[in-house]
């Protein structure tokens, strides 16, 4: 049976957890899976160096223009948010250790068609993140050049061609460009190596951003913070939903589902874990950084491309605390870009085995036990979008991809938690089902906050993925192939 109505019987055929597990340890076209090396602390720090980084180094240019000094409230929002979704993520983490994150939980939870959708919210979020991240780092790394040596990159090779706002345009981006290219040489190496090395750059940006909450509050002034909110509840929700992005870290984390050692238990702790860190850190940088400084500063051309580092300098009038903000910054967002496209990665080896796409996305190095092929063709896509488009087009797409993800696996917590209740589930959302439904309507709640162009390419880039899923991915599918002998032998739907 090849017409639709093998379609609409495929379109909701479900993996099992049983046939989810017993892939473990495979990869594709005959080659072997992924390696159990990454414990809790680096795991944890997966989930802080893809998350702290993109918050505080640059957004807050970006979201405090739209809120003001409500933007903390911004801040405490998307992390109530992201909270909800990080009990909703370690239920789910700890009885489906597997690569692939939310796509895989989806297709084990809803059937295969709404996996695809997944897929492409996780593309967006992790692709366009990563290459937004890596235009943060050049303009960083510019100013720390500058500090050091008296000079910088150029704008022709440091900015893309697009125009934004009438500001300085270039030729190319080529920093974020050698950025990506730098992560995935490491990435295509070993995942236990860029875990240690993730761990130690963490560690360096969480000791720079508490010297730099340390010296803004010495220039702390409460006026700043008069009037507390300009654009009223409309303001706090645009730069919620700008903001929740930078909590990517948390569906990083499962994306490593394969490569975690004791997954039941790593799994919900280092979530948990990140979560903390990330939502005190932000808050702490957003609460000094706004006491310094009038909330219409934030918006400056002088705070565009490095608004942290001239903040210090403006507090200090000294260039050295100034350096060594850029420097952690510099350090700070490789880490971030190096988490994102390994999560990039991570997901395509799991669609890649499942026949959606090509299998040799799940190919791995027999060597490395890394997905060589997977991991270079990801990073020379990424890095063309990063050398040729402005951050400014980037946020918010990460943005309502992170949103979408967050709400199917809140989706899929109630579906699971009815269809099967005998699951082993080493940890359980408090509060069900209240937490995951609260979850959903927050999602919802900052998705609508967004601007009506981001939800509109949101809705084409799905449409897109849904026609590649009819015209070639349904016909690759390993599970769909198994459909006629399903029928034939009269056996049941999964």
């Amino acid at each position: 049976m090849t017409g639709p109505a093998r379609l609409s019987q495929q379109i909701w055929l479900r993996k099992s957890v049983q046939s989810t597990e017993a892939e473990e340890g495979h990869g594709g076209e005959g080659t072997p899976g992924l390696k159990r090396t990454i414990g809790t602390f680096q795991l944890t720090m997966f989930g802080v160096g893809a998350t702290v980084g993109t918050g505080v180094f640059f957004i807050l240019q970006d979201a405090v223009p739209d809120a003001g000094p409500s933007v903390i409230i911004s801040f405490v929002l998307a992390g109530l948010v992201a909270g909800l979704a990080a009990f909703c993520y370690a239920e789910l983490a700890s009885a489906i250790p597997v690569s692939g994150s939310t796509y895989s939980y989806a297709y084990i939870a809803l059937g295969e068609i709404i996996a695809m959708v997944v897929a492409g919210c996780l593309l967006l979020e992790y692709g366009v993140s990563t290459a937004a991240v890596s235009v943060g780092w050049s303009g960083y790394l510019n100013a720390l050049l500058d500090n050091l040596f008296g000079f910088s990159i150029p704008d022709a090779l440091s900015r893309a061609p697009i125009p934004v706002d009438g500001g300085e345009t270039g030729i190319v981006n080529l920093p974020a460009m050698v950025l990506v290219l730098m992560c995935a040489t490491l990435l295509v190496r070993g995942a236990s190596e860029s875990a240690r090395l993730n761990a130690i750059m963490v560690v360096i940006k969480v000791g720079v951003l508490v010297m730099f909450v340390g010296i803004a509050f010495t220039a702390f002034n409460a006026d700043n913070f008069t009037p507390f909110a300009p654009e009223g509840v409309t303001g706090i929700t645009a730069a919620a939903g700008i903001i929740f992005f930078t909590f990517i870290g948390l569906d990083a984390i499962s994306t490593a589902g394969e490569e975690v050692k004791n997954p039941q238990k790593t799994m919900p702790r280092a979530i948990l874990l990140a979560l903390t860190i990330v939502t005190t850190l932000y808050i702490l940088v957003a609460v000094s950084g706004l006491g310094t400084q009038p909330a219409a500063e934030f918006g400056s051309a002088e705070q565009q491309d490095a608004g942290l580092a001239v903040i210090l300098q403006n507090v200090t009038g000294s260039n050295v605390w100034a350096t060594i903000l850029a420097a952690g910054a510099v350090i700070s967002i490789f880490s971030v870009t190096l988490v994102t496209l390994y999560g990039q990665t991570r997901i395509l080896f799991a669609i890649g085995r499942d026949g959606l796409i090509s299998e040799r996305f799940a190919k791995v190095n027999p060597r490395t036990l890394t997905p060589t092929f997977n991991t270079w063709v990801v990073a020379i896509a990424i890095a063309l979008v990063a050398g040729f488009v402005p951050s400014d087009y980037l946020w918010e797409s990460t943005s309502i991809g992170t949103l979408g993800a967050f709400t199917i696996v809140s989706i899929g917590i109630i579906v699971l938690r009815r269809r099967e209740p005998n699951l082993h589930r080493p940890f359980k959302v408090p509060g069900y089902p209240v937490t995951p439904i609260i979850t959903i309507a927050a999602c919802l709640y900052l998705i609508a906050g967004l601007r009506l162009v981001t939800i509109l390419v949101f809705v084409g880039w799905i449409l897109l993925v849904l026609l590649y899923y009819v015209i070639r991915g349904r016909r690759g599918s390993v599970l769909g192939k198994s459909l006629p002998s399903i029928i034939h032998e009269g056996r049941k739907l999964p």
